[in-house]
C-alpha cells in the first residue's frame, strides 16, 4: 500500500478545512489594563475543525487573546462570536468551550474516571452514560488500563492525557488549550504531540493552542498566529511562515534564520560588506534585507561571498556550522546532514578555515524593514 506524504495530506486538510464556516471569530477585539496594552485590536477567524495555534514570547497577548475566547478575560472592546453565536458577554460556563490548563487542574480526591465524568456529573447525566460517553476518550488517550487509579499516582504525561479527556468528554464545540505539555520533558512532549494531533483528527473539534514553542507550533498547526507586544506578526500556514516571513521578528522567531542586511540595486543585493548577490526580479526597491534559512546555506569551494568558519557543532541529525562573513561582523549559520559533509570532506570545514558562501535562486526572502 502506498503512503500519501505528509506534506500532501497537509494540502488536502487545509483545502477541506477552507470549505467550512467559521467556528470563532474575533472582531476588533483588545485588552488594556489601564495604560497597558495587553492585546491591540484584532480580526481573526479559526475554521470549524482547525488546529489552531497562538505563538509568541511571554507577554505578547497569545494567552489574553485564548482567556477572552474562553471567557475568563473580559475584552476591553470588540466581539467573540462562537458558532455564529455573540458570547462576548458570557461567562465561560455559558460557552461551549472547554480549556486544558498546563497545570491539569484534576480533583485530587478522584480517581481517573472520576475526574472524566466531573463535568457530565455536574450536568446530571445518568451514570451509565457518562461511562458510555467516556469510552471514546479512553480509546484514543490509551489510558483504559488507568480508570480507576488515584490521580496522584499519575505521571505527568498521563495525568495530562486525563484533563484532555474530561475536556472532550463534554462534546465542546472548541477546546483551548494553555501551554499543555510546557511542563513535560522533551521526550515524553514530543510524543504527546503526536496523540493530540491524532486526536483532533479523530474526534474533529477545534483546537485553540497556546505555545510559545516554535517547533510544536510547527508541528501541530493548520495554521499559526504569531503575536509580538499584542501585535500580530503574521498569520499562515506553518509552511508559509517559515518559507516566506511576513516581518524580521517573524523570520528570528521561527526556526533560525540568517538575516543579510543591505539594499538593492537592480537584480543584486548589495551586503553591508560589498558582496554582491543576486536577488529575485520581484523583490521590493525597498528591500533592506534577505533571510536565508541555514539549510539552504551552501558551503563550498565556489559561491558569493567568503567566510570563515567559527564553529563546527556535530547535532546528531545535521551538522551546526557558524561562519563569519569577511570584512563584516555578520555570522551566518548553515546545517547540513552526512551526505553533505561526506561531500565536503575534502574541504574540512575546521575552525579558522576559509570557505565560500551561496544558495539557490529562491533560497533568499526579501523583507522590507519597518520604520
Amino acid at each position: 500500500m502506498t503512503s500519501i506524504p505528509v506534506d500532501k495530506l497537509r494540502r488536502i486538510r487545509r483545502e477541506v478545512l477552507q470549505t467550512k464556516r467559521n467556528s470563532i471569530e474575533l472582531r476588533g477585539i483588545e485588552k488594556r489594563y489601564g495604560d497597558a496594552v495587553a492585546l491591540c485590536p484584532i480580526d481573526l477567524d479559526i475554521r470549524d475543525g482547525e488546529f489552531f495555534c497562538l505563538l509568541g514570547p511571554s507577554g505578547c497577548g497569545k494567552t489574553t487573546t485564548l482567556n477572552m475566547i474562553g471567557g475568563f478575560v473580559e475584552p476591553s472592546g470588540g466581539v467573540v462570536r462562537i458558532a455564529g453565536t455573540d458570547v462576548t458577554k458570557l461567562p465561560p460556563n455559558r460557552r461551549p468551550v472547554n480549556t486544558v490548563f498546563q497545570s491539569y487542574a484534576l480533583f485530587p480526591h478522584l480517581n481517573v474516571i472520576e475526574n472524566v465524568c466531573f463535568g457530565l456529573r455536574m450536568a446530571r447525566v445518568p451514570k451509565d452514560e457518562q461511562r458510555t460517553r467516556a469510552r471514546k476518550p479512553w480509546i484514543w488517550l490509551a489510558l483504559g488500563t488507568f480508570a480507576e487509579r488515584p490521580v496522584g499516582q499519575l505521571s505527568g504525561g498521563q495525568a495530562q492525557r486525563v484533563a484532555i479527556a474530561r475536556a472532550l468528554v463534554n462534546k465542546p464545540s472548541v477546546l483551548l488549550l494553555d501551554e499543555p505539555l510546557g511542563a513535560l520533558d522533551l521526550k515524553l512532549r514530543k510524543r504527546l504531540q503526536t496523540e493530540l494531533a491524532l486526536i483532533q483528527r479523530r474526534v474533529g473539534t477545534t483546537f485553540v493552542f497556546v505555545t510559545h514553542d516554535q517547533e510544536e507550533a510547527m508541528a501541530l498547526a493548520d495554521r499559526i498566529l504569531i503575536l509580538n507586544e499584542g501585535r500580530i506578526e503574521q498569520l499562515g500556514t506553518p509552511e508559509e511562515i517559515y518559507r516566506q516571513p511576513a516581518s524580521l521578528f517573524a523570520a528570528d522567531f521561527i526556526g533560525e534564520s540568517n538575516i543579510l542586511r543591505g539594499k538593492k540595486d537592480g537584480d543584486i543585493f548589495v551586503l553591508e560588506n560589498g558582496a554582491r548577490v543576486p536577488i529575485s526580479a520581484q523583490a521590493p526597491d525597498a528591500v533592506t534585507s534577505v533571510v536565508i534559512r541555514p539549510e539552504a546555506l551552501r558551503i563550498g569551494q565556489d559561491g558569493f561571498f567568503g567566510a570563515q568558519v567559527l564553529s563546527r557543532e556535530y547535532l546528531g541529525s545535521i551538522t551546526r556550522m557558524v561562519m563569519q562573513l569577511e570584512n563584516s561582523e555578520t555570522q551566518v549559520v548553515s546545517s547540513l546532514n552526512d551526505h553533505d559533509m561526506h561531500n565536503l570532506s575534502e574541504i574540512g570545514l575546521e575552525p579558522g578555515q576559509h570557505v565560500k558562501l551561496s544558495w539557490s535562486e529562491n533560497a533568499a526572502h526579501p523583507l522590507v524593514e519597518a520604520n
